[in-house]
């Protein structure tokens, strides 16, 4: 529509009306500023994005820059932990691979010190040792710490560095690792035990009159703490019990179980925010007189695919998801073992007992197969202190660790010095992969820092533990020796191959006599479990 002359000298009048009341318009007085309170504004920090399955945690790791420690006297237990998790580095009393483990970190100087009595010991050694202190701060001071033995000291050392540990309280670890109370912790979780009672015993006689009735004479006693190797003891008559009676009357409480005839086998675990995650069950070598001293003493452990029956392995799997979900409602997460005992006369399958911690079994579970294609047991742990939200289907990641496919055969063998006398150390074999020869010796085929790099059942891992200097009496650890195939027939009975090897280990040290002139300067680990 066109404008009349009129109306469109009106509409330009208003719009430069319009205009010039725009340009004289007086500006709005700022705004005054609220007066200072001397707070800070918070700035919203970003929230970690959250990891979508496997893939993704491992991404995480891959890219991880906090330090993060296992402290111990070996790197055994968590070997190979570096390659799946950046920073991550191993502080050792032992220094099992001489320099030659690029994330090995043990201090040369050695510090004063009284007799190491425990792995808690040599762990409060090291955070103490000036060299160790001085390494941490290096790399930044602030970390994460794990440990296979841990104590109250050993928590107050790692705060002053400024060291979070990544596990459940040493006073809640000591609590569940009382053999008394893990039956307790069966109990709620419906996990069947052998049959048993738990009591102070003061005498035989008395021994006899409560348990004669629901648990017959033929008993196994154990103390609430220590390894099945020192601190279980068979009793079918007063002289057997003569032989331990001080250490069992002493105790306030102990375990007295009816005893079956049966096989030991052992399952690994860990309890996260998802649920329970269940590695396979795998065999266990216990007692054998060429490996230890102890009747009774764990010396290794194999897996493989048909080591158990199904239904053995469908209860055992099933068991340990209920006692991990039983351990998470008492406040623990994390990694676990249970020991578990097949009773030959009837397949039942039974409670032995509970390590809320890494193992000696470690090793086995987070190089095995089901383990590589996934991530290790050790990543499942380390998640739930990462502070890092993460989604997972734990019963997708059992299926699959379940299936036979997914298991290849792999054992351990735990060599200790079993004669009674004390020697000096003049040779020990080096760390790494061995080779058979056809006439029963072995030699020194390369370096490596764990089993993976073994290619055949001729060949072999050896982790060497007593060095040339140390001392050999009863007890003390050798090595360990990590081969591929069956170490035990279907009657749990040493392979010849495997008795080759152990005599083939052993034949690689000197020693010489100890003397009384030397006493002065022995410096000793003592005749405690030390993986």
């Amino acid at each position: 529509m066109k404008l009349s002359p009129t109306n469109k000298k009106r509409t330009i009048q208003k719009l430069n009306a319009k205009a010039a009341s725009k340009k004289t318009a007086p500006k709005a007085a700022p705004k005054k500023r609220a007066a200072s309170t001397g707070k800070k504004k918070r700035t919203t920090a970003k929230k970690p994005s959250m990891l979508k399955g496997i893939s993704d945690i491992r991404r995480f790791f891959y890219r991880n820059e906090v330090p993060i420690y296992f402290i111990s006297a070996t790197n055994f237990n968590l070997l190979g932990a570096d390659e799946w998790i950046k920073s991550f580095k191993f502080i050792c009393y032992i220094e099992c691979f001489d320099g030659l483990h690029p994330n090995v970190f043990s201090p040369k100087e050695e510090m004063p010190h009284e007799e190491f009595q425990s792995i808690e010991d040599i762990n409060n050694y090291l955070l103490e040792h000036k060299e160790v202190v001085d390494y941490i701060k290096e790399r930044g001071g602030k970390g994460k710490a794990l440990f296979l033995m841990f104590d109250d000291r050993t928590e107050k050392l790692a705060k002053q560095l400024d060291l979070e540990v990544c596990f459940p309280s040493a006073k809640m670890r000591n609590f569940m690792d009382n053999k008394v109370n893990t039956n307790r912790i069966a109990e709620k979780a419906k996990v069947p035990c052998v049959p048993y009672l738990l009591s102070k015993v003061k005498s035989y006689t008395h021994l006899v009159s409560i348990s004669q009735k629901k648990l017959g004479t033929d008993l196994v006693i154990q103390t609430p703490f220590g390894d099945s190797g020192h601190t279980t003891f068979f009793i079918s008559n007063e002289r057997e019990w003569e032989k331990y009676a001080d250490e069992i009357v002493k105790e306030k409480e102990v375990k007295i179980m009816k005893r079956i005839n049966c096989r030991g086998s052992a399952i690994e675990a860990c309890v996260t925010q998802h649920g329970t995650i269940v590695a396979p069950l795998m065999t266990e070598l216990v007692g054998f007189k060429e490996l230890t001293p102890y009747k009774g003493g764990w010396c290794g452990n194999e897996i493989y695919a048909d080591a158990f029956t199904p239904a053995i392995r469908k209860k055992a799997r099933k068991y340990t998801q209920l006692f991990g979900d039983q351990l998470r409602k008492e406040g623990y997460k994390g990694y676990f073992e249970l020991d578990f005992l097949i009773d030959q006369d009837n397949q039942e399958l039974y409670l032995g007992e509970l390590n809320p911690r890494i193992t000696g079994a470690s090793s086995i579970t987070n190089h095995a197969v089901f383990a590589l294609s996934d991530m290790p047991l050790v990543l499942f742990h380390m998640l739930e202190w990462m502070k890092q939200p993460y989604a997972l289907n734990v019963n997708a990641i059992n299926s699959r660790w379940f299936k036979s496919e997914n298991i290849d055969s792999w054992g351990q063998i735990v060599i200790k010095y079993t004669e009674k006398n004390v020697r000096i150390i003049t040779k020990a074999p080096r760390s790494g992969i061995y080779v058979m020869n056809e006439d029963g010796t072995i030699r020194f085929s390369r370096m490596d820092t764990h089993r993976r790099a073994v290619e055949t059942e001729k060949e072999a891992f050896f982790l060497r533990i007593s060095r040339s200097n140390d001392y050999f009496y009863e007890g003390a650890d050798m090595g360990i020796l990590v081969m591929r195939g069956r170490l035990m027939t279907d009657d749990f009975k040493l392979l010849p191959r495997s008795l080759r090897w152990i005599d083939a280990i052993k034949g690689m040290y000197s020693a010489e006599d100890f003397t009384p002139d030397a006493k002065s300067e022995m410096n000793e680990i003592g005749g405690f479990k030390m993986i």
